[in-house]
């Protein structure tokens, strides 16, 4: 019997569509981006494989219906006439989230108790019960999202965010998501034959996200998505899919990765970390001030997500540890800069102008990455 095949939804960080695009056609499917979402098209095989192996997007979702709505009618009617008898089982729980932007509906509790009702209604009239639903079973998290009068109700098949891979126990201070820094690596364009550094590495989260790609370790290996549960989905093919991805996995490439920080405690949760992610000893992590390193390698890559300095009176040190990385690499032509940053001033306090500047959020604070490019020797 052939799988049914699902209109699908990679949603990611805004800046980020390309590389979630790229990721996708590298997996084999046919995309179309749109602002902070890329769509294609798949099987519940495919929809566990993209959540599997996708780095650097948040979640997948299943497009079950759009249409117009400018009343309550419309958008309750538009929700009902959905099968979602197909999709939902009697004691789903399903949950439902809603959006609006530039819409004649635009009260969000009202768009959700809405959307509810009818996939409630819907479902009692088909189930033969009386307007309750046990919802005691698995998870089918709904969302109901409105933009310029246009509703698009879909599906989540991830769960918990897939910058959860579970392997961050201990976070630190303010940690980075594991999406954004597997994005950081693929905008570096780093080649494994490469040396990686990551100066001021906090939990380590860079280093390891560098390691997994260059061992080709599935991202989310160590963990399940929503669709694992549900009733439609065959669990068998989880496990095939997991069992082929470590498969995929290359032992014998040989990397040269190195995350240093001030603080010793974090290179204890660093090192954790990157046991747990499978990675513990293809990265050197080592107590190191980012003024105290001195390269031993050419043609390297040089990824920094240094502190921002958002609090007050953190200003004036931040821009001192700018100036420190601005005067140490400055004498390594050959290695390419990576440095992520909401400071404005950065270029100023480093003391050199990017060769290129990429606008990136990372939640919802805009950064730039500044990018100094190096020179090869060959």
């Amino acid at each position: 019997m052939t799988e049914p095949t699902f209109k699908l939804m990679a949603v990611m960080g805004a800046g980020m569509e390309a590389i979630v695009a790229k990721e996708l056609k590298n997996l084999g499917y046919q995309v179309r981006t749109e602002n902070g979402r890329v769509f294609f098209e798949g099987t519940l095989t495919d929809i566990y494989r993209a959540n599997l192996w996708l780095r650097v997007a948040d979640r997948i979702k299943i497009v079950l219906t759009e249409f117009e709505a400018k009343t309550f009618e419309d958008l309750f009617q538009g929700v009902k006439a959905y099968p979602f008898e197909e999709i939902l089982p009697y004691d789903a729980e399903f949950p439902v989230n809603g959006r609006s932007k530039g819409s004649i509906l635009h009260s969000v509790p009202t768009v959700q108790s809405i959307t509810k009702k009818a996939i409630v209604e819907r479902l009692s009239e088909t189930y033969n019960t009386r307007g309750h639903l046990p919802e005691t079973g698995a998870r089918y998290l709904i969302e109901a999202a409105i933009d310029k009068n246009h509703v698009m109700i879909t599906l989540d098949t991830t769960g918990d965010s897939l910058f959860k891979r579970g392997y961050r126990t201990e976070k630190g201070g303010a940690p980075l998501k594991e999406t954004m820094a597997a994005a950081l690596v693929d905008l570096a364009h780093w080649f494994t034959d490469n040396p990686f550094v990551d100066p001021v590495t906090g939990s380590g989260t860079i280093p390891i996200e560098a390691a997994l790609i260059g061992r080709n370790i599935a991202p989310g290996l160590n963990r399940e998505f929503d669709i694992s549960d549900w009733e439609m989905f065959d669990p068998s093919i989880g496990k095939e899919l997991k069992e082929t991805a470590r498969g995929m996995i290359d032992f014998n490439v040989e990397l040269n990765i190195k995350g240093y920080d001030i603080d010793e405690n974090m290179i204890d949760i660093a090192k954790d970390n990157a046991n747990k992610a499978g990675v513990g000893e293809d990265i050197e992590f080592k107590q190191l001030a980012a003024k105290d390193w001195v390269p031993e390698d050419k043609n390297g890559i040089i990824v920094a997500n240094p502190p921002y300095g958002e609090r007050l009176g953190d200003e004036e040190t931040v821009r001192r540890l700018y100036g420190e990385m601005g005067d140490i690499y400055k004498n390594m032509p050959t290695w390419s800069k990576y440095i992520l940053t909401s400071d404005e001033e950065f270029e100023r306090a480093y003391g050199e102008k990017a060769t290129k500047k990429r606008k990136l959020y990372n939640g919802a604070l805009k950064v730039d990455l500044y990018q100094y490019w190096g020179k090869k020797e060959r």
